[in-house]
């Protein structure tokens, strides 16, 4: 999508602090940190949101659920972290391309 924000930053047409990427995905910095640690791992190819994912993307998710581990800690987040998707307006989704929040360092609110 021409228009998207993650779309060009994943094109390398608008600058990030890119932590990873790989022909699927780009993880990069959140330029407004919600916690110590706090990247966005983004897709290249565009997807709305969670509620637009299909069978076709099984294999992209996978690949982004078996990297959060490995990136957490190389971010030193040994102890834990949080992953955070937001779908749609109700759920807090801003930007409509999918991706994943990883969070962590230093004490995270509670839900409760």
């Amino acid at each position: 999508m021409s228009d998207c924000l993650f779309c060009k930053i994943a094109a390398g047409e608008l600058p990030s602090d890119t932590v990873y990427e790989d022909e699927q995905i780009v993880v990069f910095k959140d330029l407004y940190p919600k916690a110590d640690v706090h990247l966005l791992m983004v897709p290249r190819t565009h997807i709305a949101s969670l509620d637009e994912v299909d069978a076709a993307h099984d294999t992209l998710l996978a690949h982004m659920m078996r990297l959060l581990p490995k990136l957490a800690k190389e971010h030193g987040l040994d102890d834990g972290f949080r992953t955070i998707i937001n779908t749609g307006p109700g759920g807090g989704q801003e930007i409509f391309h999918l991706h994943i929040h990883i969070l962590g360092g230093g004490r995270l609110p509670g839900f409760g």
